[in-house]
C-alpha cells in the first residue's frame, strides 16, 4: 500500500506540471521491448526537433530528449514491467529553464509504446494501473472456441483457449437426425463444462478474489453457457455482451463494451465502503467508526481500527516544531485550494515545564478539528501561524498519510482510498475531512 500511495503522489505531482509550450516529453517503453529501439526513436526526434520555430521551445525539447537519452544509458535492458519516463521544463517562471526528469516503474506490465511532446505529461496508461484495484474474469466464446482471460486495469492476460467440435457439421452415413442431435447436445454440454471448470479453477487459484465474470461472443452460444449452471455458486456473471470475435481481439471488444459496467463496479465498491462507514458513525449506542485525523491515528495506534478510509486527493503533512526552551509540538495540517495551511491536529510532546500559550494554541486547534462546525480556512490558518510563531524551529516535516499507512500496515489495518468524483466520495471529503476509520471493536 505504501508503494501504491507513493505512486499516486508522484502522479499527482506530474499532473500539476504545465509546460510553457509543447515541451513536456512522455516516453513509454513496453514490457519486453528492446531499449535500443526507443533510443533510436529518441535520436530521430532529437534531429527533427531542430525544425521547431520557437527558440526557447526548441532548446527545452532538445535538452529534455538529451536528458532522457542519458538516463536510459543507466539500463542494460528494459525493466520487467516496462518503463515510463517524463521530462521537460517544469519552471513556472517564463523564460526560466528547469529541466527535470521523472521515472516510474509501472505496477503492471506496460503494453503501450509511446513518445509524446505536449504542454502536459501523458499519464493515462499509468493512472489506469493505479486505479485498478479489482480483477475480473473474461470469456469470449462461440460454439467452437472460447478464450478465457483476466482483466486488471488495462492489463488483459489470456489464461486458456478451448476448442469444441460440437457445432461442426458432421455427415456420416446411417446416422439418424435424432442421434446426431443428441451427440451434438452432449458435445455442447461437455464444452460448457470445460469452460466452467476452467473458470472455477481460476477463481479458486485467486482464493475467489476475482470480482466476477464478463461473457461475450457472437451468436447465442454465450447465453447458453450462462444458463448452463456450470459455475461455482460463489462466481457472479456480471454481464453478457455481443462481440464479433472469440480471440484476443474479441477480449478487447468485450472490455470496450463493458466499460460502463466496470466503472459501475468500482463506484459500487466505493459506495459500499462509505455507506458502511456512515452507518457505523451515525448509529445509536456503540459507534464503531471515527472520523478526522486525530481520532483515526489514535485507533490505528491502539489496533482498534479494522479499515481506514482516505480520500485519494487528500494531502496531509506532519511537522515537528520546537521553541528555544526545547518545548516540542506535532502539528498535522492540510493545504487547501487557496494554499492556506489548515491544522487538523496538534499535540504537545514535551516532558517537563510547558508554555501556557502553546498549550492554549494546541487546545484551540484540536477543538476546531473535532467540531461539527468547521473552522473557516482563514481562521484555521491563523491558528497554524500562531503555533509556528510560538514554536519557530522546524525539526522535521514528513508526509502524514505515509506515516498513517506505515502504522496501519504494522497493525494489520486495511487501507481503502476513495475518490472525490462520486457523490459519496464528495460527501466523505466535505463532511468527514476525507479521513476516517471503521473499528474492529470499541
Amino acid at each position: 500500500m505504501k508503494n501504491e500511495y507513493s505512486l499516486m503522489k508522484e502522479l499527482k505531482r506530474l499532473r500539476s506540471v504545465r509546460g510553457q509550450g509543447t515541451e513536456l516529453i512522455s516516453v513509454y517503453i513496453p514490457s519486453g521491448a528492446q531499449l535500443f529501439d526507443t533510443v533510436g526513436k529518441l535520436k530521430e526526434e532529437l534531429n527533427q526537433s531542430g525544425n521547431i520555430k520557437s527558440s526557447s521551445t526548441r532548446k527545452n525539447v532538445q535538452a529534455a530528449i538529451e536528458k532522457i537519452l542519458s538516463y536510459l544509458r543507466l539500463y542494460r535492458e528494459t525493466p520487467k514491467n516496462g518503463l515510463a519516463v517524463f521530462c521537460g521544463n517544469i519552471s513556472k517562471i517564463p523564460g526560466r529553464e528547469e529541466i527535470e526528469l521523472f521515472s516510474i516503474d509501472p505496477p503492471l506490465p506496460l503494453k503501450v509504446s509511446m513518445y509524446r511532446c505536449d504542454s502536459d505529461f501523458m499519464l493515462e496508461p499509468i493512472e489506469d494501473m493505479v486505479d485498478a484495484k479489482d480483477t475480473f474474469a473474461l470469456v469470449v466464446m462461440d460454439g467452437r472456441e472460447a478464450t478465457i482471460a483476466t482483466l486488471k486495469g488495462p492489463q488483459i492476460r489470456i489464461v486458456r483457449r478451448l476448442n469444441s467440435m460440437a457445432h461442426a457439421k458432421v455427415r456420416k452415413g446411417g446416422q439418424s437426425a435424432r442421434r446426431f442431435e443428441r451427440l451434438r447436445e452432449e458435445g455442447i454440454e461437455d464444452f460448457h463444462k470445460r469452460i466452467g471448470s476452467s473458470l472455477n479453477d481460476l477463481f479458486a487459484q485467486s482464493e475467489f478474489k476475482i470480482k466476477g465474470v464478463i461473457v461475450g461472443g457472437p451468436g447465442p452460444a454465450k447465453e447458453g453457457f450462462v444458463k448452463s449452471e456450470n459455475l461455482n455458486y460463489q462466481i457472479k456473471i456480471l454481464g453478457v455482451y455481443n462481440t464479433g470475435y472469440t480471440d484476443e481481439y474479441g477480449l478487447h471488444e468485450l472490455v470496450e463494451s463493458a466499460k460502463e459496467l466496470l466503472q459501475q463496479q468500482e463506484a459500487s465498491k466505493e459506495r459500499s465502503i462509505i455507506e458502511r462507514f456512515m452507518h457505523e458513525i451515525s448509529r445509536e449506542g456503540q459507534v464503531l467508526a471515527v472520523r478526522g485525523y486525530a481520532d483515526t491515528i489514535q485507533v490505528v495506534d491502539s489496533k482498534k481500527a479494522g479499515t481506514v478510509i482516505m480520500n485519494k486527493d487528500l494531502d496531509l503533512f506532519e511537522e515537528f516544531r520546537k521553541n528555544a526552551s526545547e518545548q516540542t509540538v506535532i502539528v498535522v495540517y492540510k493545504i487547501d485550494r487557496t494554499e492556506l495551511k489548515i491544522p487538523l491536529f496538534a499535540q504537545d510532546i514535551t516532558s517537563g515545564e510547558k508554555s501556557p500559550a502553546i498549550e492554549e494554541a494546541v487546545r484551540e486547534i484540536n477543538k476546531g478539528a473535532k467540531s461539527d462546525v468547521p473552522v473557516p480556512p482563514a481562521d484555521a490558518n491563523r491558528l497554524y501561524k500562531r503555533l509556528t510563531e510560538l514554536c519557530p524551529i522546524m525539526v522535521e516535516q514528513r508526509d502524514a498519510i505515509e506515516e498513517m499507512i506505515k502504522k496501519a500496515e504494522e497493525n494489520g489495518v486495511q487501507i481503502e482510498f476513495v475518490s472525490s468524483e462520486s457523490s459519496y466520495g464528495k460527501q466523505f471529503l466535505m463532511g468527514f475531512s476525507g479521513i476516517g476509520a471503521i473499528l474492529r471493536y470499541k
